[in-house]
C-alpha cells in the first residue's frame, strides 16, 4: 500500500509498505481522510530520536472498517469511524477517570506520533479507538479528532468562566481556531472576539459568527482593549491557538485579572510569570495559565454529536495522498485556511 512516511527527521516521503494486518483486540481502517496538523511540522522539525523513524504520520483519522481482529466486539466490515489518536496505559489514576491525555505512565504519543498513523491507504488501530461517525463525510468527521476536540477540551477547561455576558478572545483563526469559534457559539453565550493576522481567516471567522474581529499587529491590545475595557477588567478568558511570542504577549495584556489563558499553540513563545508589587505584573494577578492537550474520548463523542446536529463544520482543504508532502509545506507558509485534509 501507499503511505506518506517519515524516514529520517525532517524526511517526508510517498513510499510503499505491506498493508499491515489487524492483531487481536484491533481493527484495519481503511483511511478515508486524514487532517494535516500543525503538530505534525513539529515532529518532523523535532531533533533526532524524539520520535521514531520510519514512521507515518497522521493523527486526525477517519475511514472506514476493513477488517476486524481476533476478540473485537462492537465493529464489523463496513462501518464508518473516526478515531481517537491518544493511547495511554490504561492503568494509572489519569486513565482510569478516562483523562488519557493526562496519562501518568505513558509519554506524550499515539497513533501517527508513537506508532503509524493515517498517511496511508491503510492503519491498525485499537478497537477501543474508535467512534461511530455514521454517514457523516469523512472528510469532516476527521479534523473532529484533534482541530475539534483539542478546541472543545480547552472550552471545557474554562468552561466555570465562560459564563454568559463574558468575553473569550480566540487567537489565531487556523484549523483549530475556526472551530474553537463554532464550539463557543453553539456551547456558551461569550461574546467572542477573534483575532488573525490573515484578513481571510478573520473573514471565516466573522462568517462563522464571532462578535468582533481584529487583525493582530501593533495596535491589537489597544483595539482588544477597547473591546473588554482596562485592567483590572479584560477577556475572561484567552484561548491561543499560535502560541508564538507576539500572540502570547497580546493574550497576557488583554487578560482580565482572575482570567485564564488556555496556551493551546505549540509556536514556541515564552511567557513570563514574573510575581513583583512594585511594578505591573506580567501576567494579572490571580489568573491561571493552562497547557491543554488534546482531549477525552467522552469529548470526542461530544464533539462528533456536535458535527452531526450540524453545528460544527470544518472548513477544509482537500489534497490527494501523493501532495501530503505539498500540503504540509502550505500549511507551514500560512497557506491553509481552515484544515487541509489528505484523501487517500
Amino acid at each position: 500500500m501507499r503511505a506518506v512516511r517519515m524516514t529520517a527527521p525532517g524526511v517526508l516521503e510517498l513510499t510503499e509498505v505491506p498493508t499491515p494486518e489487524a492483531g487481536p483486540g484491533e481493527v484495519l481502517l481503511r483511511v478515508g481522510a486524514v487532517g494535516a496538523c500543525h503538530s505534525d511540522l513539529h515532529i518532523l522539525d523535532a531533533a533526532a530520536g524524539m520520535f521514531p523513524t520510519p514512521i507515518t504520520l497522521g493523527h486526525e483519522i477517519a475511514g472506514t472498517v476493513e477488517t476486524a481482529g481476533p476478540g473485537v466486539e462492537g465493529w464489523s466490515s463496513g462501518d464508518r469511524a473516526a478515531v481517537y489518536g491518544i493511547i495511554g496505559c490504561g492503568r494509572c489514576r489519569a486513565c482510569l477517570r478516562g483523562e488519557e491525555n493526562r496519562c501518568r505512565v505513558t509519554p506524550v504519543g499515539g497513533i501517527g506520533l508513537s506508532r503509524d498513523g493515517g498517511l496511508a491507504e491503510y492503519v491498525v488501530v485499537p478497537a477501543s479507538r474508535l467512534l461511530h461517525v455514521g454517514d457523516m463525510d469523512l472528510t469532516q468527521a476527521a479534523p473532529l479528532t484533534d482541530a475539534g476536540l483539542t478546541p472543545y477540551h480547552a472550552v471545557e477547561l474554562a468552561r466555570p468562566r465562560l459564563r454568559p455576558g463574558t468575553t473569550c478572545v480566540v487567537i489565531g483563526i487556523g484549523g483549530l481556531g475556526h472551530m474553537a469559534v463554532q464550539i463557543l457559539l453553539a456551547t456558551t453565550a461569550v461574546r467572542i472576539v477573534a483575532v488573525d493576522t490573515s484578513v481571510a481567516a478573520l473573514d471565516l471567522a466573522g462568517r462563522l459568527g464571532a462578535h468582533h474581529v481584529v487583525q493582530a499587529g501593533p495596535d491589537a491590545v489597544e483595539k482588544i482593549r477597547d473591546l473588554v475595557g482596562p485592567p483590572p477588567d479584560g477577556a475572561d478568558v484567552v484561548l491561543d491557538f499560535v502560541g508564538a511570542q507576539p500572540t502570547l504577549d497580546t493574550a497576557r495584556q488583554v487578560v482580565a485579572t482572575g482570567g485564564q489563558l488556555l496556551l493551546v499553540g505549540l509556536a514556541g513563545g515564552t511567557l513570563p510569570v514574573r510575581p513583583v508589587a512594585d511594578e505591573p505584573p506580567t501576567v494579572p494577578l490571580e489568573t491561571d495559565v493552562v497547557v491543554p492537550f488534546w482531549g477525552t474520548r467522552a469529548e470526542l463523542h461530544e464533539v462528533v454529536a456536535l458535527a452531526r446536529d450540524g453545528r460544527l463544520h470544518a472548513d477544509v482543504q482537500t489534497f490527494p495522498l501523493a501532495e501530503a508532502p505539498e500540503a504540509y509545506e502550505a500549511l507551514r507558509r500560512g497557506d491553509i485556511h481552515g484544515r487541509a485534509v489528505i484523501v487517500p
